[in-house]
């Protein structure tokens, strides 16, 4: 069992590595992972009922020491990236699959894998867990109506189906990952530590899959795809910490603000596209899945190095 923890402790801390080596397998054996499609909803599954069985009530004592802090960040999570997500499609006249799946990751709730680069650029985690976790509670009915409200220039929209499978792939399994550690708290204290190894897993599965399925419309549309994740996840980034920033918060708190904002749960993005528009609409979502990781690596190992220049309140 100490070589299973150990083994996921190292895919944890190099998830960024992992992430980009299975999206080129999935490029180049595309054969190779075709097969994982259908099954991307059950692996978001399994992602949202690990992060079920490491919710507490410590998560959500952010959420009442400093409530507008928390809604500063979901505000801004669900505002600004399906905005941006808008005014690259519109601004950039894309096809009208990218453009549905750059709102798509847009209008998902933060991404798990900020609250590790929060962690890792001396920000707020606290913080960070309680937005990522109301975030994601919430996606049931304001990823659809916002995807209904950006997207539906482009390809009908259709909120209940959403709603829907938001409900199956994230919802419920989050609820039965809480009931389990309810009854079973001891086992899962000590089950919870092989977690990364999991979502590493079902990540890049997901992604690799993705990939593999769209092929032949990356080596088309690859390259203005990619340009479009980079701008927005930059946006996100920056727009977050300059809100963050504006709101007088300090330094820990807008580094947390800036990553929830700027890290997606891509993985429900590419099970959303892949289950009610097309592949091809699933691609954003998988390259903004290696991208946020890296950008998130970097800004949080800058972040690190630097400390609190301006700031002498470093509680996280």
């Amino acid at each position: 069992m100490n070589t299973l923890l150990h083994i996921s402790h190292f895919a944890g801390r190099t998830f960024a590595i992992w992430v980009i080596v299975f999206a080129c397998l999935g490029f180049t054996f595309p054969a190779a992972f075709s097969l994982i499609g259908p099954y991307i909803p059950f692996l978001l599954g399994i992602i949202m009922f690990g992060m079920g069985l490491t919710l507490s009530s410590e998560d959500f004592k952010e959420l009442f020491r400093k409530p507008l802090y928390v809604l500063i960040g979901v505000l801004a999570q669900y505002t600004l990236m399906p905005l941006i997500a808008f005014l690259l499609a519109y601004g950039l006249h894309l096809p009208s699959e990218i453009a549905v799946g750059v709102i798509l990751v847009g209008c998902c709730p933060g991404g798990t894998a900020s609250n590790v680069m929060t962690f890792l650029a001396k920000g707020n985690t606290a913080l960070s867990l309680a937005v990522t976790t109301i975030s994601t509670l919430l996606a049931p009915i304001l990823t659809p109506v916002f995807i209904y409200i950006f997207a539906k220039s482009w390809l009908s929209v259709s909120p209940g189906a959403l709603f829907l499978s938001i409900v199956q792939v994230v919802l419920i399994p989050i609820i039965l990952g809480v009931i389990v550690k309810l009854f079973f708290k001891k086992q899962v204290t000590y089950a919870v530590q092989a977690l990364p190894l999991v979502s590493v897993t079902g990540i890049v599965a997901i992604i690799a899959a993705v990939v593999s399925a769209n092929k032949e419309q990356i080596l088309q549309s690859g390259l203005l795809i990619f340009a479009v994740v980079v701008l927005h996840n930059a946006l996100g980034l920056l727009l977050g910490y300059l809100i963050a920033k504006w709101c007088k918060m300090d330094i820990p708190s807008q580094r947390a603000i800036s990553i929830e904002v700027g890290m997606q749960n891509s993985g429900l993005g590419a099970a959303l596209a892949t289950a009610h528009f097309s592949p091809l609409a699933a691609v954003p979502s998988a390259i903004f899945s290696v991208w946020h990781n890296l950008s998130g690596s970097w800004l949080a190992t800058f972040w690190s190095k630097r400390g609190y220049p301006e700031n002498k309140d470093k509680k996280s």
